[in-house]
């Protein structure tokens, strides 16, 4: 063996070593991490739970139009008419442009069913003959001066409406009557966490987790006064007083805190 294969023969077989003690440092890592866990943090659950009541402060109701005519222009005709009388009404009692807004809009052939007359040696079937076209239209009203609820609802009676579709109040700013309802919610459950801290002996150190799970049902008070029924019984000639109750907003929240 000369020189040069000899030098050769060394430098590999201390490489050689090199890879054998660098692959057992990498196993015994390996094994050691196998063996370890994560540390596993002591921690609380609570629940949390708050309300908001508030007096709404808007009103929507929706109303039909049905007209008949013997063309689609003639039923329009008497659709828009109607309608534009009582967006007249309705615009002059202090309903904004923005706050109106048609829901539907409907254009249908009208059919009658007509009976041929029987003669004394056959019954011919009846047949649907084309009469007309049907026009329907309904529009969405919402209310921000409730005081002048009942007289637009003896606007609507007054301009020959028959069909008017329920009254519902809200709150037009609902997130804040929510982020009240969450706040109160998160200081139930502070107090809750505290106070078990207090009888386990432990202190509360961070919050590790945070769970919004509160409803979208809102709860409403009825106050003294007429309800929707009673309202669409009462004369047109009287504006009736329309009671707006109370709404409540429930919130509830876990949070989960690191406890030492």
């Amino acid at each position: 063996m000369n020189n040069n294969q000899e030098k050769v023969w060394k430098v590999g077989k201390w490489v050689g070593i090199l890879l054998i003690i660098l692959l057992a440092v990498v196993s015994i890592k390996q094994l050691k991490s196998i063996g370890d866990s994560s540390p596993i943090l002591n921690t609380i659950s609570v629940n949390g739970k708050g309300e908001s009541v508030s007096i709404p402060d808007i009103a929507t109701f929706s109303f039909s139009v049905n007209e008949i005519g013997k063309t689609v222009a003639e039923a329009q005709s008497k659709a828009t008419a109607k309608i534009n009388n009582v967006l007249k009404s309705i615009k002059a009692g202090g309903v904004a442009d923005n706050d109106i807004k048609t829901l539907s809009y409907s254009i249908n052939p009208h059919y009658e069913y007509t009976q041929v007359t029987c003669t004394q040696y056959a019954c011919p079937p009846g047949k649907s003959v084309l009469t007309g076209y049907d026009v329907s239209q309904t529009i969405e009203v919402k209310i921000r001066n409730l005081e002048k609820a009942g007289e637009l609802f003896d606007t609507i009676g007054t301009a020959g409406i028959q069909t008017v579709n329920g009254l519902s109040f809200a709150i037009d700013d609902m997130d804040s009557v929510k982020a009240i309802a969450r706040a109160e919610a998160i200081k139930d459950a502070k107090m809750k966490a505290q106070k078990i801290a207090k009888e386990l002996g432990v202190k509360l150190v961070k919050v590790t987790s945070f769970y919004d799970s509160s409803d979208e049902l809102i709860y409403p008070y009825a106050r003294e006064g007429m309800g929707v029924a009673d309202v669409m019984m009462t004369k047109a000639s009287i504006a009736p007083e329309i009671p707006k109750g109370e709404q409540k907003v429930t919130a509830r929240v876990t949070i989960t805190y690191e406890i030492r």
